[in-house]
């Protein structure tokens, strides 16, 4: 699997190569706030399989956790372990809305009290299987 992808004004393009580690809804506070939606819908991949090209800003959300986004747009594209082994690629910004859903919902405890989830996926209360 090959998929492609970028940020708003185009400034970041990347390539993800092969099939994700897991596919996920996250419903923590931190990704709602970072995303600036009611969840941030990403798949993860190892680090290595992404390719990036363009300008990019990250921002530590935690201890283990960069935030990346396009510094032109603002685009939140990625999600980056700080010890670079991981990295989480925002759904929205594919190119192909279709290649990618997710399979599962995290997090549920933090989720925003007024949505609510009819999709049948499982839901995790805190972290879901490794």
């Amino acid at each position: 699997m090959r998929l492609t992808g970028g940020c708003l004004c185009g400034a970041v393009r990347y390539v993800a190569e092969g099939e994700p580690l897991n596919v996920r809804a996250c419903h923590c506070r931190k990704c709602q706030k970072a995303t600036g939606g009611v969840f941030y819908a990403r798949a993860r991949y190892p680090q290595a399989a992404v390719s990036i090209e363009g300008e990019t800003k990250g921002y530590p959300s935690s201890e283990r956790i960069e935030r990346v986004f396009c510094p032109k747009c603002g685009t939140t594209l990625f999600s980056r372990s700080i010890d670079g082994s991981m990295i989480g690629v925002s759904l929205p910004t594919l190119d192909d809305q279709t290649a990618l859903s997710p399979t599962e919902h995290i997090f549920v405890d933090n989720k925003a009290p007024w949505l609510t989830l009819c999709d049948g996926l499982p839901e995790y209360p805190e972290f879901g299987p490794t």
